[in-house]
C-alpha cells in the first residue's frame, strides 16, 4: 500500500503541474504573454478566496450546523481520539440534515478543519464503522487534500473563465463582423476543450486522493475493517437514498460520490474511484498488515 500511496502522490503532483501548464498555455494561445500572466493572476485570486473561505462556503451551501458534544458524545470521543493519534487539533464537528449516508471534511489546514456528517450516516453505521469513516476524513486534513482539491478546482474554473472573457472580447471587440465571429468561435472552441481537459485532470486528482485517504485512514484507525465495512454499507444505501443537499461543486469532498454515474465513459467524470476498487484495496491492505 505504501507503493500505491507513493504513486498517488506523484500522480497528483503531475496533474497539478499539467493544470498549471494548461492554464498558462491557454492564456498564451489566446492573447500572448499578457494573457498568460492574467491567467496566473486570476488563478491566484481564486485560490486565495477558496483557501481562506472554503469551509464557510461549503458549510453554508449544505445548511450544516454545529454538532454539540451533548448531542453526539461518542462521535466527539472518536474524533478526539483520532485527532490525538494524528497529532492535530480536534476538528469542529458539524452535521447536515440529510438521510443519505455521507461525510466530508473541509478547512484550510488542521487548525481550521471541520468534519461534517449527515444524519443518514449516523443512523447507518456503528461506532467501529464511524471510526473508519472519520479516520478517512481526518486523513484528508492531515494529507492537505483540501488545499489540493481547492487549487485544482479553481484552476479548472480559471481556465473556463479566461476562455469566456476572451470569447466576449473577440465577439464585441473592434474589426469586421466576420472576423469577430470567427475569432470568438475559435476562442470558444479552445476554451471548451481546455476546460474539459482541466476538469478531467481535477477529477483524476480527486480520485487519487480518495485512495490515499483510505490507506492513511485505515492506518490511523489501526485497521481497515471499520472503513471497509462502512464502504460496503454505503455502496448499497447511497444508491437507494439520493442526497438532497448534493452539489457538483462540492461532490469531490464526500467520502462517497453523492452524484452517481453509470460507468463506462462517464467514469471519467466521476469524482471518486469505484467503491468496489476501494474495498478491494483495503482488503489487500488488511492482508499485508496481517503478514506484517
Amino acid at each position: 500500500m505504501l507503493a500505491h500511496g507513493g504513486r498517488n502522490y506523484a500522480k497528483t503532483a503531475l496533474l497539478l503541474g499539467l493544470l498549471t501548464g494548461l492554464l498558462v498555455g491557454v492564456g498564451y494561445w489566446l492573447g500572448g504573454t499578457s494573457w498568460a500572466v492574467y491567467g496566473l493572476i486570476l488563478a491566484g485570486v481564486m485560490n486565495f478566496a477558496s483557501y481562506w473561505w472554503s469551509d464557510r462556503i461549503v458549510l453554508a451551501l449544505h445548511g450544516a450546523r454545529p454538532l454539540p458534544e451533548p448531542e453526539a458524545p461518542e462521535l466527539h470521543r472518536i474524533v478526539e481520539r483520532l485527532a490525538q493519534r494524528a497529532g492535530i487539533p480536534k476538528p469542529r464537528l458539524y452535521s447536515v440534515a440529510d438521510r443519505a449516508p455521507n461525510a466530508f471534511a473541509t478547512g484550510r489546514d488542521p487548525e481550521h478543519a471541520v468534519v461534517c456528517v449527515t444524519d443518514g450516516i449516523l443512523e447507518l453505521c456503528d461506532a467501529h464503522e464511524l471510526e473508519g469513516v472519520l479516520a478517512h476524513e481526518l486523513s484528508h486534513v492531515t494529507n492537505r487534500d483540501i488545499l489540493i482539491s481547492s487549487v485544482s478546482a479553481t484552476m479548472a474554473g480559471a481556465i473556463a473563465l479566461m476562455g469566456r472573457l476572451f470569447f466576449y472580447g473577440e465577439l464585441f471587440g473592434g474589426g469586421r463582423d466576420d472576423d469577430r465571429r470567427g475569432g470568438a468561435g475559435l476562442a470558444l472552441l479552445v476554451s471548451l476543450i481546455a476546460g474539459l481537459l482541466a476538469t478531467l485532470a481535477q477529477l483524476a486528482v480527486s480520485r487519487s486522493r480518495e485512495y490515499a485517504a483510505d490507506a492513511t485512514g485505515a492506518r490511523l484507525a489501526g485497521s481497515p475493517d471499520g472503513l471497509q465495512s462502512a464502504l460496503r454499507k454505503l455502496a448499497v444505501v447511497s444508491q437507494r437514498v439520493p442526497m438532497q443537499s448534493a452539489s457538483p461543486a462540492t461532490a469531490h469532498l464526500y467520502i462517497v460520490a453523492p452524484l452517481s454515474g453509470s460507468g463506462g465513459a462517464l467514469s471519467l467524470f466521476q469524482t471518486h474511484p469505484p467503491l468496489a476498487k476501494r474495498i478491494e484495496r483495503l482488503e489487500q491492505m488488511k492482508r499485508e498488515m496481517a503478514h506484517g
